[in-house]
C-alpha cells in the first residue's frame, strides 16, 4: 500500500481538489445539462421526461428569449465599458498625492462591501418618483422629475447607472494595484525626451497597464453578465418585460412557471455564452501580447 501510494503520490495529492471541482462544478452543470433534454415541473409524481432537443428549440423560437438576450448584452457592454473607462481615470487621479487619499480609498470600498439587495433597495428609494433624492435633485435644476424604474424606455439605463456606481471602484482600485507596481524608468526617459502628459499616457501608462486592465475587465464582465441581485430587487424584470435580462427570465421560467426543462436549456446557453465570451477575451488578451 505504501510502494503504490509512493508510486502515485502527485495523484494522491491532487484527488481531493479534482473530487472538489467534480462535486461543486461538474456535477451541477451535467445535472442542468440532462435536464435540458426532458420536460419536468419539479414533480415527485410525474419524472422528468425525455423530449431531445424540443427545449432548444421552444427557446430559440422565444421572442422573450431573444428579447432577454439583448437586454443582458446591453446591460454587460454598457456597465462594463463605462465603469473600465470611469475606473481607468479614477485610478489616475488616486495615483497622485493628495491629502486624504487612505480615506477616499477606503470610501471607495463601500459600495462593494454592501450587499446587492441592500444597494438595490437604496436605490429604488433614490429612484422614487415623488420622494426621492435623484428626482428632487433634477427638480432643484428647474428639470422635470422623470420615472426611472417605471418607464420601459429609462430603466435599462437607470440599472446601469446602479451597477456603475456599484462596481467602478473595484476598476478603479484594481487599476490603480497596477499603476503603483509601473516600473519608473520608461517614464523618467519620456520626461528627458519632453514628453507631455498626454504622451506619457497614451503612449506608457495605457501600454504598460493593459495586462491589469484586461484582467479588471474580464473579471468584471463576467460578474456583469450573471447579474441577477440589483435587477430582482429592484425591477424583478419589470416593467412589463423591459428589464428581464436572461438571468431573470431563467428564474421566471424555472420557479414562476416550474419549466425546468426550458430553464435548464437557457441556463445551458447562458453557460456557453459566458464561457465563450471568456475564452474570446483571453484569446485577445494573448494576441495582444499581455499575460496576467
Amino acid at each position: 500500500m505504501i510502494n503504490w501510494i509512493d508510486r502515485n503520490i502527485k495523484w494522491v495529492f491532487t484527488m481531493p481538489a479534482v473530487i472538489f471541482v467534480a462535486l461543486m462544478m461538474v456535477l451541477p452543470v451535467g445535472y442542468t445539462f440532462w435536464l435540458s433534454f426532458h420536460n419536468w415541473n419539479m414533480s415527485n409524481i410525474d419524472p422528468p421526461l425525455w423530449v431531445a432537443f424540443k427545449n432548444y428549440q421552444v427557446l430559440f423560437n422565444d421572442p422573450l428569449f431573444i428579447k432577454s438576450l439583448w437586454l443582458m448584452l446591453y446591460f454587460t457592454v454598457a456597465s462594463v465599458l463605462i465603469e473600465t473607462i470611469l475606473g481607468i481615470g479614477l485610478a489616475i487621479m488616486m495615483n497622485q498625492h493628495f491629502i486624504g487619499k487612505g480615506l477616499v480609498k477606503t470610501l471607495f470600498l463601500l459600495p462593494m462591501v454592501a450587499t446587492p439587495v441592500a444597494v438595490g433597495l437604496v436605490w429604488v428609494l433614490i429612484y422614487e418618483p415623488n420622494i426621492g433624492i435623484a428626482n428632487v435633485f433634477l427638480n432643484k435644476l428647474g428639470l422635470p422629475g422623470l420615472e426611472w424604474l417605471t418607464s420601459p424606455d429609462l430603466v435599462m439605463p437607470s440599472l446601469i447607472l446602479i451597477d456603475v456606481w456599484e462596481w467602478t471602484p473595484m476598476i478603479a482600485l484594481i487599476v490603480l494595484a497596477g499603476l503603483v507596481s509601473l516600473p519608473r524608468d520608461p517614464f523618467e526617459a519620456a520626461m528627458i525626451d519632453g514628453a507631455n502628459s498626454w504622451q506619457t499616457f497614451w503612449k506608457i501608462t495605457l501600454p504598460l497597464l493593459k495586462p491589469t486592465i484586461y484582467s479588471a475587465v474580464l473579471l468584471r464582465m463576467i460578474d456583469a453578465l450573471k447579474t441577477f441581485d440589483i435587477i430582482y430587487a429592484t425591477t424583478q424584470g419589470g416593467p412589463g418585460t423591459a428589464s428581464q435580462t436572461i438571468n431573470i427570465y431563467g428564474y421566471v421560467l424555472g420557479f414562476q412557471y416550474f419549466k425546468i426543462g426550458q430553464a435548464s436549456a437557457l441556463l445551458m446557453v447562458f453557460f456557453l455564452i459566458v464561457l465563450s465570451i471568456s475564452i474570446f477575451t483571453i484569446l485577445l488578451r494573448k494576441r495582444a501580447g499581455v499575460s496576467l
